[in-house]
């Protein structure tokens, strides 16, 4: 669960942000607006991640979308020799590496919630 990237959009007083963190961590919107400094930021819409990456809710994916996102990426992928992505559709991830999310959304590394999680990253 750990190596799976949510690629989860928040709203900061209307432009959209990218939170790519790891399926066994948890967005803590405080920290993430302190970090960016901003008041605060919101759990997007349905129709806001729409328009903002052409894709639905549980399935965005960290790249093709109309216009650059913003895109913080958990630190606590790291972790992991290779993490899970969504590919634009619920049902469909492609496999990827933490540094290959960095270099292809580029985005900036950031830890987005509190502390490591207990789950142990399993060398393959």
């Amino acid at each position: 669960m750990g190596a799976i990237a949510n690629s989860l959009v928040f709203d900061v007083d209307g432009a959209p942000l990218l939170v790519l963190t790891s399926g066994a961590h948890r967005v803590d919107e405080p920290l993430v607006a302190d970090l960016l400094g901003v008041p605060r930021i919101t759990r997007a819409t349905p129709e806001f991640v729409r328009q903002h990456t052409g894709q639905a809710i549980g399935g965005v994916a960290p790249v093709g979308h109309p216009e650059p996102i913003g895109t913080l990426v958990d630190v606590e992928l790291a972790r992991f020799p290779q993490v899970w992505a969504a590919a634009g559709h619920p049902h469909t991830v492609f496999p990827t590496t933490y540094p290959e999310l960095l270099e292809l959304t580029d985005g900036t590394p950031a830890e987005v919630g509190p502390g490591a999680q207990t789950e142990e990253a399993v060398p393959r």
